[in-house]
């Protein structure tokens, strides 16, 4: 009888004090992690403010420089964020070892407890009655089985709760290690944007040699530019009907060297549809080989995307070099004076020859546009006659 008193006492002591309700263990920013963040939006306001204020050097800088802190705020930030996350997973790692050993101790006493019950609970009562030193000792047994069972379904549901507990802890360093590992990785990548911000505000530096005029003329030189291109696109420039072209044939030139609205030589390449919304022209064009220039240098991992999906010949023989291309380019978020943020067309050229082509049938026409630059920009347009597009081919001769 008093080894079935001993291991109600080992199971209620140990379960009580080793078994916790399972509660869930959401972690709290750190104070250090709080104040950067804090600043981290206070610099975001600011770069808000200043974004439409970039027309002059100084300003330019001031807005680079406050990007640069941004960045390597967040990189303190998700850093001092790893060292947490390294601390969570150290404990919940030593919870999970220490319930795991709770479970293995707490089965072996309910074994035991179990096996005890059986017994006792399988005793004759007119023998329990006769091996009993009394009717205080009968009555003594008989309460400590019948506590023993009342707990059955209390202790069930503490074992059960410890290995719901056990599982979830396991779930959650699981979810940790995952979000450890996504930190990591955006740590490399802020890591790698500071690395970039800082050269293109080198860059800009360099090409300037940090002179406001140089400044003004490049963001002038720019502006004029898409002034011109957006104008050509609206259907403002002045154009002469030439007659039918075959796909293939000779359209234009590209202009070696720097023109009208162009620092070098490259043809902006522009599919619109008939209601005036520009195309991705990629959307049409066939796969050619290409060298892609359009990054940080010729070659680099950075560079836009070349992805030609479509059954349209190119408008410049291969090999394609490929400076700019269509949408939310490496240029528009690196180059500091470029005044838009969506290129309408590709900017390409062509290593073997400067000869544009028709990449579709249909009537070609000759035009030009003069803007803030004071300079005619020459263009090209196909008006294809197999469908409701048409292509514009601009820093050309005719």
């Amino acid at each position: 009888m008093i080894s079935i008193f001993v291991v109600f006492l080992q199971i209620e002591t140990f379960v009580f004090s080793q078994t916790e309700t399972p509660t869930p263990t959401p972690e709290d920013k750190s104070k250090r992690s709080e104040e950067l963040q804090k600043e981290i939006e206070g610099l975001s306001n600011k770069l808000s403010e200043t974004r439409s204020k970039k027309a002059s050097l100084t300003n330019q800088i001031a807005y680079m420089d406050t990007q640069i802190r941004i960045t390597q705020l967040e990189i303190q930030r998700s850093a001092a964020r790893i060292e947490e996350m390294k601390v969570e997973i150290e404990k919940l790692t030593g919870k999970i070892i220490t319930l795991e050993g709770s479970l293995d101790n707490i089965s072996e006493v309910f074994i035991d407890r179990v096996v005890a019950t059986y017994k006792t609970g399988h005793i004759p009562a007119l023998l329990l009655m006769a091996s009993s030193e009394g009717t205080s000792d009968l009555i003594s047994r008989t309460t400590y089985l019948k506590r023993i069972q009342a707990h059955d379904k209390k202790l069930m549901y503490e074992v059960q709760a410890t290995k719901t507990d056990f599982e979830d802890q396991k779930i959650l360093l699981e979810e940790k290690k995952t979000e450890l590992d996504q930190l990591k990785v955006k740590l490399e990548t802020q890591t790698i944007v500071l690395d970039e911000q800082k050269k293109d505000k080198e860059y800009l530096l360099e090409i300037t040699k940090s002179d406001e005029q140089n400044y003004q003329k490049l963001l002038a030189a720019a502006q004029a530019e898409l002034e011109a291109i957006q104008a050509i696109v609206a259907g403002k420039g002045t154009e002469t009907e030439v007659g039918h072209v075959n796909e293939g044939q000779r359209v234009a030139s590209v202009i070696q060297g720097p023109s009208c609205n162009s620092s070098g030589a490259h043809l902006h390449f522009i599919v619109r549809k008939n209601d005036g919304a520009v195309q991705n022209p990629f959307s049409f064009l066939n796969g050619i080989d290409f060298e892609n220039c359009s990054g940080s240098s010729c070659g680099s991992s950075d560079g836009d995307s070349f992805n030609p999906s479509g059954d349209w010949r190119w408008p410049l023989d291969a090999k394609i070099r490929y400076s700019q291309g269509y949408g939310s380019t490496w240029a528009v978020h690196h180059i500091p004076w470029l005044p838009y943020d969506f290129h309408n067309g590709i900017d390409i050229n062509s290593t073997s020859s400067n000869t544009a082509y028709a990449v579709k049938n249909g009537t070609l026409y000759r035009g030009s546009y003069t803007g803030m630059a004071g300079c005619a920009l020459r263009y090209v347009r196909v008006d294809h006659e197999d469908s409701d597009y048409d292509t514009l081919y601009l820093h050309v001769n005719y």
